[in-house]
């Protein structure tokens, strides 16, 4: 069984399955006002790639539900390791892109600071799961 100090990494779980499911039915359904969220209007080349990444999230999201229902630490340990990279890969990819473009918008400014703060808080999760239980 899991221990009460595992319910706070329950609910970042939670949150991030959330998130990933909540963004993945957005850039699978409206690749348009995604794109357009984040990149402040700039003009959305093909809607493919946008649709593909939502087809990923999904995937991710799937994993992240089924997640919730494990008492395995080392499944929660590797969700929680699955979402810093992904947040991680995110930050970097958006930060090359801001670099070859030029772009900047306040969306970008707010994706990348979460995208750091997600990072963060999964890192710090996947520790604290991973810590054996101080003996009483």
């Amino acid at each position: 069984t899991m221990t009460g100090r595992c319910t706070v990494p329950r609910v970042w779980q939670f949150v991030s399955a959330v998130l990933f499911s909540g963004i993945a039915v957005m850039a699978l359904a409206f690749p348009d006002q995604l794109y357009d969220a984040v990149f402040d209007g700039a003009e959305v080349t093909s809607k493919t790639p946008i649709r593909l990444y939502g087809g990923a999230l999904l995937s991710i999201s799937l994993i992240m539900w089924n997640a919730l229902y494990t008492a395995e630490k080392v499944i929660i340990r590797w969700t929680l390791l699955t979402e810093a990279c992904y947040f991680g890969v995110q930050f970097l990819v958006v930060t090359a892109t801001l670099a070859e473009t030029g772009l900047m918008s306040l969306g970008i400014l707010l994706l990348l600071a979460s995208r750091l703060l997600f990072v963060i808080i999964s890192v710090y999760y996947y520790y604290q799961v991973g810590r054996r239980p101080k003996k009483v």
